[in-house]
């Protein structure tokens, strides 16, 4: 039987600009026939697995997204005093296992051309592979069995999932799905036009005596609806089993969920802010956002509470329609007084 859980959060952002589009705007939907403001499910996720949140419950159970293991393999190679070429070539022999490594003419030839999420245990496999070579063992040319793990301790990758092009067996399914944040109300992204001024320059020289600089930054605000899916056996599976850190991983991911935010332009705006209400569900029936509660925007008189009763009241119709969608439920909700996040954690992973 499936084992879910469900989390709701709304959380009111003052000014800011959390996350941007290749305008440098606020990124945006329309939803309902109106425009809202949007934070995407990536910004999301990458905010919260670099977190210091992540860090504290998941020490030693943190992958690495990067290009750059066959650069780590070959500084560790050259700095057991192995030849330049023979480190070069294992370092792309291993690299290679991970994904399309570059042209060997390239400016940096050990690195791959797409990010590959590394886990902890498959670095150590690595580079344990290159200190077999470096101490004069004859090794094969590497095989993905040698290095790649179909499920381990790195607990952002079974969250999150991986993809590896040419090793596809070797993939994770996300076992957490992660909804991009949108205001419950009509939002537009807004201009703050901004001046600076040369701190050296004098009154008494002649020309512009005004700012030395002009420019416009984008920003927005409102209160966001953001909706994330835990399957609770298939994180446990992709973690092979090890409940601890799969509680952890819930520990951690509730709490980063309600506690840290993007960083884009968080120096001009401080927008920083706490989930002011989140609802937890657990259970085996078939999950679902609650993003359809917001279809009519939210009044402006109090978006804050206005949103928590809209989604309240669109969960209870789905239960009466559809019957109960969850087996149990617990609610913690500043505007009210109710519930903390402690319990919620503890429903979460219990």
């Amino acid at each position: 039987m499936a084992d879910f859980l469900q989390l709701h959060l709304l959380t009111a952002y003052g000014p800011s600009n959390l996350n941007r589009d290749d305008t440098g705007r606020p990124k945006s939907v329309v939803f309902g026939g109106v425009p809202r403001l949007r934070v995407s499910s990536q910004s999301l996720k990458r905010a919260w697995r670099t977190s210091e949140v992540f860090r504290r419950s998941l020490d030693g159970h943190l992958a690495a997204r990067t290009k750059r293991l066959g650069k780590e393999v070959f500084d560790h190679l050259r700095g057991r005093g192995m030849d330049e070429a023979k480190a070069l070539t294992l370092a792309r022999d291993i690299a290679g296992v991970f994904g399309k490594v570059r042209d060997d003419k390239d400016k940096e030839p050990t690195h791959i051309e797409q990010l590959a999420f590394v886990s902890p245990e498959e670095r150590k496999r690595a580079l344990a592979l290159a200190d077999k070579v470096a101490g004069g063992n004859a090794v094969e040319a590497p095989k993905a069995e040698d290095l790649l793990q179909p499920a381990d301790a790195a607990a952002d990758i079974a969250m999150f999932g991986r993809m590896l092009a040419h090793n596809p067996k070797f993939n994770r399914e996300a076992a957490v799905q992660v909804a991009h944040a949108m205001t419950t109300h009509r939002a537009i992204a807004e201009d703050d036009y901004y001046t600076a001024v040369d701190d050296l320059k004098s009154r008494d020289e002649p020309g512009d005596a005004g700012a030395a600089h002009v420019g416009v930054q984008e920003f927005g605000a409102g209160v966001f609806y953001l909706y994330v899916c835990v399957d609770r056996e298939l994180l446990l599976r992709n973690l092979d089993g090890a409940n601890a850190v799969r509680d952890a991983s819930l520990t951690a991911l509730a709490e980063a969920a309600a506690t840290v935010s993007p960083g884009g332009k968080q120096a001009s705006f401080a927008s920083r802010a706490r989930a002011f209400y989140m609802l937890g569900e657990k259970g085996s029936a078939q999950p679902r956002s609650l993003a359809a509660a917001f279809l009519r925007p939210v009044r402006n008189d109090n978006q804050g509470r206005q949103s928590i009763e809209a989604l309240e009241s669109f969960r209870d119709r789905l239960d009466a329609a559809y019957g109960p969608c969850a087996d149990g439920r617990y609610t913690m909700s500043v505007e009210q007084g109710q519930g903390t996040l402690d319990e919620l954690i503890a429903f979460a992973t219990s």
